[in-house]
């Protein structure tokens, strides 16, 4: 797995859908200032990429989940990449908003899902699992049942950990923080006196850059 993880870090900081400015902080939704930024989104618009992620997933559901009956994208960033595995599995595809529609039927899950399928969920970007989390625990009160979670991508946050841990749902990501670090650092897109700082950052991200 661990030169998945290398592999997929790699592609993933050719094709700048990683972005790491240590000097030059984003701000994330939440509030929080990071010295790194991913958008997946990207990948979608490069197949070989495109198709080397969704084999990555399909060989992963085979080998650990092969009971799986539906495969679930969470809304809207895993969408697409769920469709594809999905296809090429030859497996039922739903996607979880992360609140219902507020028109028609104010659907929360979209697509056809009975009650105690086995469902594998798949997400592009982990920070703190609770956006994730939701989705699985949708899918879970619809009455099926979530027996794992795969992600491109995730910063592998102690608070994450944590809250996979409760809800009792593994994840399996195809690239993870220390990972891109060191084949970043590698790759030189960063260097030595960096890493420190990135370290430090995911030690404590809700404070990092404040004053």
């Amino acid at each position: 797995m661990e030169t998945t993880q290398k592999e997929v870090s790699k592609k993933l900081l050719e094709l700048n859908t990683i972005k790491i400015q240590p000097l030059s902080p984003f701000t994330w939704a939440s509030g929080w200032k990071s010295p790194i930024y991913c958008d997946n989104r990207k990948i979608l618009s490069y197949p070989d990429t495109r198709s080397f992620i969704r084999d990555k997933f399909a060989e992963i559901i085979r080998k650990k989940y092969p009971q799986a009956e539906v495969i679930a994208g969470v809304a809207t960033g895993a969408i697409a990449h769920a469709v594809l595995v999905a296809d090429v599995l030859g497996l039922p595809f739903i996607y979880v908003r992360s609140k219902p529609k507020g028109h028609g039927l104010e659907n929360l899950i979209e697509g056809e899902m009975k009650p105690g399928q086995k469902v594998v969920v798949i997400e592009d970007l982990v920070s703190t699992g609770v956006s994730s989390l939701k989705a699985a625990e949708a899918v879970n009160n619809f009455g099926a049942e979530v027996i794992g979670m795969v992600s491109i991508f995730t910063y592998n946050f102690s608070l994450a950990r944590e809250n996979f841990k409760k809800a009792n749902i593994e994840l399996t990501p195809l690239s993870r923080y220390q990972v891109l670090i060191d084949t970043a650092l590698e790759m030189g897109e960063i260097s030595k006196d960096q890493v420190e700082t990135l370290m430090k950052w995911r030690e404590d991200p809700a404070n990092w850059g404040k004053k």
